[in-house]
């Protein structure tokens, strides 16, 4: 179906996202939404209102992820889009918000142009994607493809002790199994880039190839508190001098390698200026598109930290909390992507994404793509995160080409 004439209403989504944009509030431009809190369920009642308002059939299941299901001329697997709605603290008003947003849109353009597709096309708001509040992130669409139990994911508490199965619970979005989405023909999953890369090549739209892999650790190491001033240097067993040592040696590492680290989380215990640190805590974050050089890596620095702890006379304890390989998408769908770019004149470039998405997890049951629209000076999960109008209007329009001809198609390669 031709629909190269027909473009979104971008007033009308600048409302909308006006609209989420108060929802959370801080700080005039940013957003303080995390999973299943009262923000959280406010959004999701406006968005549920939404859908309903433009005729979709919306479901919720029991992880809390909520579908808008916009019947097909035929009873076939759908075309699957959308993102997230929650933020991370003291985040953007864009992130994966926009890719929800615009989903919505590419729905209301077609109903305003009775534009009948063959199969049906459902918009998803998966839960928990960011894991702010709930670890692991991306819990909700893991679980949809089995990485996570029902019992795991309920269980899993934020720092104040609560429940993820409570609090989903409590704001009223604990579905039933039956509405998981099951069957699908493909999905495609607009964000921002949350990098500088487009922005520095000046291009329109990022045809995503993939997400690199990456690992998540914490570190603990223990030694012993003692006085600051009677205790002599030779003598001390100081966790922080440890974690500093690592840290050093980890950021020499990693100057001439393909990979990325990153340490958001550090705690030091008792925390008193004149005793000598017991304990030091810290997260890492290993990220690269090669799982070959990511493990080795890996494998190394286990080794190296814990020689540094040995010869330092302390303890160290290294747990792996999450781990998420490289994932390659769909090249059918890249093509699809990259052809559409096309027509609109939009200058677009392929890329991995640094950052992990719901298509990691949803590319093991169905084929999968993501497009990305730049982000001013690469910022994200922050408050001054923005996408100028014209990149979301240019990556809505080619959303909505890509959507129809997914949703008209019988194969991927026809």
């Amino acid at each position: 179906m031709n629909t190269n004439s027909v473009t979104i209403d971008f007033k009308r989504f600048k409302q909308t996202l006006e609209s989420s944009s108060d929802i959370g509030k801080v700080k005039d431009t940013g957003l303080y939404r995390l999973a299943l809190s009262d923000e959280d369920k406010k959004m999701r009642d406006l968005f549920k209102k939404w859908m309903e308002a433009d005729g979709l059939n919306v479901r919720i299941d029991d992880a809390g992820n909520m579908y808008g299901r916009r019947k097909g001329e035929q009873d076939l697997p759908p075309v699957l889009i959308g993102s997230h709605l929650d933020t991370q603290p003291f985040g953007g008003r864009y992130d994966g918000i926009v890719g929800v947003l615009l989903s919505l849109e590419v729905i209301r353009t077609l109903n305003d142009n009775d534009i009948k597709t063959k199969r049906p096309i459902e918009i998803v708001n998966f839960t928990n994607e960011e894991g702010a509040r709930f670890k692991p992130p991306m819990m909700a669409s893991g679980f949809l493809v089995q990485q996570f139990s029902q019992d795991f994911v309920y269980s899993r508490i934020d720092t104040d002790g609560l429940r993820f199965g409570d609090q989903l619970e409590r704001i009223g979005y604990k579905g039933s199994p039956e509405n998981r989405i099951k069957d699908i023909h493909s999905f495609v999953e607009v964000h921002i880039e949350q990098g500088p890369k487009l922005e520095q090549t000046g291009s329109d739209i990022g045809v995503v190839k993939g997400i690199q892999g990456m690992n998540w650790f914490e570190i603990t190491i223990n030694g012993h508190s003692n006085h600051a001033g009677s205790t002599p240097m030779h003598l001390r067993k100081d966790a922080l001098m440890a974690a500093a040592e690592m840290i050093h040696k980890l950021e020499q590492k990693t100057a001439d390698q393909s990979l990325l680290l990153t340490i958001g989380k550090f705690e030091t215990s008792p925390g008193s200026v004149n005793v000598i640190p017991e304990q030091v805590k810290f997260s890492l974050d290993i990220r690269s598109d090669n799982d070959t050089v990511r493990n080795t890596f890996i494998n190394e620095v286990k080794t190296e930290m814990k020689e540094i702890s040995r010869r330092r006379e302390a303890q160290i304890d290294i747990q792996d909390t999450w781990t998420s390989p490289t994932v390659n998408f769909d090249p059918a769908l890249l093509d699809i992507i990259d052809y559409n770019s096309k027509k609109l004149g939009l200058k677009s470039l392929n890329l991995m994404s640094g950052a992990g998405h719901d298509a990691r997890y949803i590319s093991e049951i169905a084929p999968t793509a993501m497009i990305f629209t730049p982000s001013v000076n690469g910022i994200s999960h922050d408050i001054s995160e923005y996408t100028t109008d014209d990149d979301i209007y240019n990556c809505g329009n080619l959303y909505l080409g890509v959507v129809c001809e997914l949703a008209n198609r019988d194969k991927l390669t026809e």
